[in-house]
């Protein structure tokens, strides 16, 4: 099962499993401030969802533990998704990663979609970049693109080319 570059699954669901987690994550991907600097990730089994990951903001681990609530199917949530910490460092290093990344020819296309494929996560002025995308060289740039941006201590690529 496909889910989008945000949403990570530890197993792959099956049968209605997978319909609920497909939900799950259609639910969270609407969230008004679920963003590019959101990385959230989720395993469902017989009803019981883990929620794990990164959020900025930290009104997002609540609103993402309620609505993953509210869909049919789910039966308990355990939230174990880290705030990351406040930082002006940080969020210069996560504005100015952001204009980089989706100015650069290789990812102009992903820049309007609603939530586009690669997310950054920057905790102490350490970056990791989460998500699918279509090639290895659109892995590549964005690894050299976030090791441009003065401040950057280190870059973890997690990226994947699953499609």
């Amino acid at each position: 099962m496909m889910l989008a570059s945000s949403l990570n699954m530890w197993a792959t669901p099956q049968g209605d499993n997978a319909q609920i987690a497909e939900q799950v994550r259609k639910e969270i991907v609407k969230l008004p401030f679920y963003s590019i600097f959101d990385n959230v990730e989720f395993q469902l089994t017989d009803g019981a969802l883990e929620l794990s990951g990164e959020v900025y903001r930290p009104v997002m681990k609540k609103m993402i533990e309620k609505v993953a609530q509210r869909v049919a199917g789910v039966n308990t949530v355990t939230n174990n998704i880290e705030i990351l910490p406040l930082s002006s460092y940080d969020d210069r290093i996560r504005l100015a990663l952001a204009r980089q990344l989706y100015r650069n020819q290789v990812f102009t296309r992903h820049s309007i979609q609603a939530v586009p494929p690669v997310h950054i996560v920057v905790k102490n002025r350490n970056v990791t970049l989460e998500g699918v995308v279509n090639s290895e060289l659109e892995k590549n740039v964005a690894f050299h693109v976030a090791n441009g941006i003065h401040g950057v201590f280190s870059v973890t690529n997690n990226l994947r080319t699953d499609i």
